[in-house]
């Protein structure tokens, strides 16, 4: 499919303008919406949109990007009534802050790889806050903990803050291994807030080895989360074509299914 010129995208840029124009003047529901009655709505749409990017399904995320730019529409619209912004702010905003951190591209700066940049994003953008700021600030308190975790390394990195290779990363992984390990000596008493805290250094350790060699963690344990699924779904129908229920199987019989499963690449 050919993409459109921009005419063409303009026209039907204006054309969603026109339509919320119009809901908000003339539908009920759209006429009642604030922004803090928008916001629950607006987290669905990003996970039903990540959703469709793990499922790769093209015609989904296209159908799921239209949602996530309505709400952005809308919540411009209603800014626009009370003349605190309107969508031609949030757009020459968006602009201006583009130009801003793309210094390679737009001034006399030069990078020689992705890392170069990204560090610069973060510098400039560190700088705009003028130092009032904590590098740390940028990262949502509400995302989820594992890409929270990621986030924040990230911005640490930014501003030298790092190990220099991925081996050293990997002998902290099994340094935090040993010590969550230790929580479980039979000889020792059992702590549960101490191996909780061990515990969570690990999972941090782990996510920085990921961020060395180039695997999303949050990605990756998602994928395995929807492996995860439709193997044990599989495992249902298989024993309810049996006759059986899960809780009167053995473990011994379920992982026949579960192997099945496995070879036919669930």
């Amino acid at each position: 499919m050919p993409q459109n010129n921009k005419e063409e995208k303009l026209q039907a840029f204006s054309r969603l303008l026109d339509i919320m124009d119009e809901l908000r003047e003339k539908c009920p529901w759209d006429m009642k919406q604030t922004i803090e009655s928008l916001r629950h709505l607006s987290i669905e749409e990003v996970h039903e949109l990540s959703d469709a990017i793990l499922q790769n399904d093209m015609s989904e995320i296209k159908k799921e990007l239209g949602d996530v730019l309505l709400h952005i529409v809308f919540y411009a619209r209603i800014a626009s009534e009370t003349n605190d912004f309107d969508i031609a702010d949030i757009i020459h905003s968006l602009c201006d802050k583009l130009i801003r951190r793309h210094p390679h591209i737009y001034g006399n700066i030069e990078v020689e790889n992705e890392e170069q940049v990204k560090q610069n994003w973060e510098q400039i953008k560190q700088a705009e806050s003028k130092g009032e700021k904590s590098v740390l600030s940028g990262v949502p308190q509400s995302l989820p903990a594992l890409l929270k975790a990621m986030r924040m390394q990230e911005k640490a990195r930014a501003v030298g803050f790092d190990w220099e290779e991925k081996e050293q990363v990997w002998q902290k992984v099994e340094e935090e291994m040993q010590e969550f390990q230790a929580e479980f000596n039979p000889n020792n008493s059992f702590d549960a807030q101490k191996a909780e805290a061990e515990f969570g250094d690990l999972l941090f350790s782990l996510v920085n080895y990921a961020r060395f060699v180039d695997i999303n963690p949050e990605t990756a344990l998602e994928r395995t989360n929807q492996k995860f699924i439709k193997r044990f779904q599989y495992l249902e129908k298989k024993a309810k074509e049996s006759g059986k229920k899960l809780s009167e199987m053995t473990l011994a019989e379920m992982d026949v299914y579960w192997n099945e499963a496995k070879t036919h690449s669930l």
